[in-house]
């Protein structure tokens, strides 16, 4: 079986060789691209590819009409929009991801933003403090469950939504449960966005849940550009003197907003929620085990198509 690591922004070294190691343990064979920079080199790699690990890669019909061994595709994180599920299927091909790897690593930033935020973005006057102020988290997921564990040392009042997790799972970790997206927002000064971009919820933060919040409001998005209404954010901006947007992920209108929003809107370069040599490590190396498990036994647990 050849395994190919396929990463525009490769893994960190550590994180190749555990791969390595595991991948060479299972009697595999390794192949590498990294920082590849035309898509006709992933293509070529593919072609020989039995299963492939990628990071924020592209993978589409294009890549899986290439790769004509292929078997499995793994995508080192939670979020995996950058597959093309429905060509994956066609072509007969599993797609697993590796939630929970870098959870960590997104809840922690999320509320190092929340602190720059309060904090004025560090610009030399006074802020203010998280102690009791009300959290809000949109997803109870692996980072939600992990931001709620961190904002609990910080002193803050928590709430949660989501719809798909059971009441009973946030009361037991000491959670106050919301009963809609809307109960959240208009309860909460504080929101942490977790959700994933779906057909359902792309576009679904806009001016009508962000006019819900509280004064001194701020929204901080760790999760994923689509989600956000970008157009009706920059409305609330207007609007809203009070309103602070904070995020890993630059929204198409990034020029306008640090324009007119310098002291209230904040982003990082490129995304960074999982971008520390732990979360790597972590995701690079649960990918490898996922492959060799499902190739020794036929282990889809993680499947996502």
């Amino acid at each position: 079986m050849k395994i190919l690591i396929a990463t525009e922004k490769p893994f960190a070294s550590e994180a190749v060789e555990g791969i390595k190691q595991v991948i060479e343990n299972a009697g595999f064979e390794l192949a590498i691209l990294e920082k590849y920079t035309q898509k006709s080199e992933l293509l070529k790699a593919a072609e020989t590819a039995n299963a492939i690990i990628i990071r924020s890669d592209i993978i589409d019909a294009e890549v899986f009409d290439a790769a004509k061994e292929l078997k499995i595709v793994v995508r080192a994180g939670a979020g995996y929009d950058n597959v093309d599920l429905a060509a994956a299927t066609a072509h007969n091909v599993v797609v697993m991801n590796t939630p929970g790897q870098n959870s960590n690593a997104v809840a922690e930033l999320a509320l190092s933003l929340m602190v720059y935020a309060a904090r004025n973005f560090f610009d030399g006057t006074s802020g203010t403090e998280l102690l009791g102020k009300k959290l809000g988290i949109h997803a109870y997921g692996n980072v939600g469950r992990n931001v709620a564990r961190i904002a609990k040392g910080f002193g803050m009042d928590i709430y949660a939504y989501d719809a798909f997790c059971p009441a009973e799972v946030m009361e037991k970790d000491g959670i106050k449960v919301c009963a809609s997206a809307e109960e959240l927002y208009k309860t909460c000064q504080y929101v942490s966005l977790h959700i994933p971009a779906t057909a359902e919820t792309k576009n679904s933060i806009n001016a009508a849940l962000l006019g819900l919040m509280p004064k001194k409001a701020v929204l901080v998005n760790t999760a994923r550009k689509e989600v956000i209404n970008e157009a009706e954010l920059a409305k609330i901006l207007e609007e809203r003197p009070d309103f602070k947007y904070v995020t890993d992920i630059m929204p198409g209108n990034d020029a306008e907003l640090k324009e007119k929003f310098p002291k209230r809107y904040f982003t990082t370069p490129k995304k960074m929620g999982a971008q520390t040599a732990e979360a790597n490590n972590n995701a690079g190396i649960a990918a490898a085990n996922q492959i060799a498990d499902f190739f020794k036994t036929g282990n889809t647990k993680f499947k996502v198509n």
